[in-house]
């Protein structure tokens, strides 16, 4: 009875269902705190991870994702996505309890291996979950409120993982202040409550209604469901942008981190801290990006959000020149903030647009085959980042301004790449060219990015009536993308329009 499905759900039924899905939400965040990004980073260091470790770790899941595609013949075989769903999230959140135990049933030699083969099992077995998962909610939820209901599920979500990770924080700070020598056994306790708010989780997923899923007129074999999202133009090329941008971002944000401990020597504290602001500055924009996009369109909300984001990135390699400046705190606290801000809109924009062009009945190969895509983007990237980290260590790129006078020589760094500032670079100039391929894709209600951009000032202007350069910012979110597209045609007349676009852009 618990993994009944239901022909047709009543308003109650839909209701319910997302009040548990919100729940989940919790549950789930509540776990990625205990578990995952500062804390997990710095237990693999304890353990002596190597850079290319650090990019292996981040690229485990993604790549053990890519089990997503045997995954639909089993979603289309048994047709109840709650059972997979549930079954397989409690068996993946286990293995978070392996992870925790390693200090305590290892040898410092094998830890970090232990590591990575914990986090890759509770990693399939999440992936087998995440290809029921999404084609489930997507025939649950209402598809006019999209935009409202995750941004309720990301603000609430969002507020209790900032008051978990400053909790988390100051726990660390005193473990490592009383038991200086045992500060792993600190992250052991934070995965063993992590497990417990996954089993948590993992029951109110048994909680969600769920309805029948769609019978194909004629049936198709497993690789004929793989050709069908292909076939589909539009979809197509939301997957070419979704490939490329998730390659850009994972490229380079696994080792934000690493750079703050290492190159920055900010304590556990200060980052936690940053992280912090930047999910203050993610939540206040959670619910204006949820209305700008039921108003507008995903597509119009990643035109505006993504290049915020890029840039936030570009502006790590001024975090140094070559070392911490006067203005290394001022700039790294400003990059969470935009950092924050871009990825409210990034995550419902990405989220949403892929729900929305999914057919009903047949999202499961397509949203399947977008994450598959995504993964393989996603688990290449860190790895190479790591890779790239260790061989640029040997490599600088300095750029310095020299004013020479009669009584004195002044010398300004205006530039100085070293390390992980090459695959930021590098990071941005990818996620530009996917900004150039979302420009391609149609969703209906798209604006273009200067409307979005002044309904995103009207909608924070009371709180936000002195915030930064707003004339720059519309500049840098109005940049002509779509030129690009015309200039590999060929014909003069279509040339000349990229050419006119651009100079009409450049001479603003």
């Amino acid at each position: 009875m618990m993994f009944k499905v239901k022909d047709n759900l009543t308003e109650e039924d839909v209701q319910r269902g997302m009040k548990a899905v919100i729940n989940d939400g919790l549950a789930s965040t509540a776990m990625g705190i205990f578990t995952g990004g500062v804390f997990l980073t710095a237990y693999a260091l304890k353990l002596g991870a190597s850079n290319y470790i650090i990019g292996l770790l981040a690229a485990i899941a993604p790549l053990m994702a890519l089990i997503q595609i045997p995954s639909i013949y089993l979603v289309e075989k048994i047709k109840n996505r709650k059972a997979i769903v549930v079954s397989t999230s409690f068996v993946s959140r286990v293995f978070w309890l392996l992870v925790a135990g390693i200090p305590f049933l290892f040898p410092v030699s094998i830890g970090i291996k232990v590591l990575v083969v914990g986090l890759a099992l509770h990693s399939v077995f999440g992936a087998v979950s995440g290809t029921a998962w999404n084609p489930w909610l997507r025939d649950l939820l209402p598809q006019d409120r999209l935009g409202r209901f995750f941004s309720k599920r990301m603000i609430v979500s969002t507020i209790l993982g900032i008051v978990l990770s400053l909790m988390c924080a100051v726990y660390i700070d005193q473990w490592k202040k009383f038991f200086p020598q045992q500060e792993i056994y600190g992250y052991s306790i934070l995965f063993v409550l992590g497990f417990i708010a996954g089993i948590i989780g993992v029951y109110f997923l048994s909680t969600i209604p769920e309805p029948r899923m769609s019978i194909p007129e004629k049936k198709i074999g497993f690789f004929g469901i793989l050709r069908v999202p292909f076939k589909d133009e539009n979809f197509r090329k939301l997957m070419a942008f979704s490939g490329a941008w998730t390659f850009a971002v994972n490229l380079a944000s696994p080792f934000f981190t690493v750079y703050m401990i290492k190159r920055l020597d900010f304590s556990m504290s200060f980052i936690i801290g940053l992280s912090v602001v930047s999910q203050v500055t993610h939540l206040v924009f959670l619910r204006v990006w949820g209305r700008v996009t039921d108003r507008f369109s995903n597509k119009s909300v990643l035109q505006v959000s993504g290049p915020l984001f890029l840039f936030s990135i570009l502006a790590w390699t001024f975090t140094t020149l070559p070392d911490r400046h006067m203005l290394t705190v001022p700039l790294v606290v400003l990059i969470h903030i935009f950092m924050g801000m871009s990825t409210a809109g990034i995550n419902l924009g990405a989220g949403n647009i892929g729900f929305k062009l999914a057919p009903q009945g047949k999202a499961t190969a397509f949203l399947t085959v977008n994450n598959f895509i995504n993964s393989l983007a996603a688990g290449i990237s860190p790895i190479l980042g790591g890779k790239l980290a260790d061989v640029f260590t040997k490599y600088q790129l300095s750029w310095t301004l020299k004013w020479t006078g009669p009584h004195k020589v002044i010398s300004v760094e205006t530039l100085n790449f070293q390390s992980w500032d090459f695959f930021f670079a590098c990071a941005f100039l990818i996620g530009l060219y996917s900004m150039h391929r979302l420009a391609m894709v149609r969703e209906e209600g798209e604006v273009k990015s200067k409307i979005v951009f002044d309904e995103l000032i009207a909608e924070t202007r009371k709180g936000m009536y002195n915030f930064t350069t707003i004339g720059g910012l519309r500049q840098m979110v109005n940049f002509p993308y779509t030129a690009f597209r015309y200039v590999t045609v060929r014909g003069k007349r279509k040339i000349g329009q990229a050419t006119h676009s651009a100079k009409k852009f450049f001479k603003k």
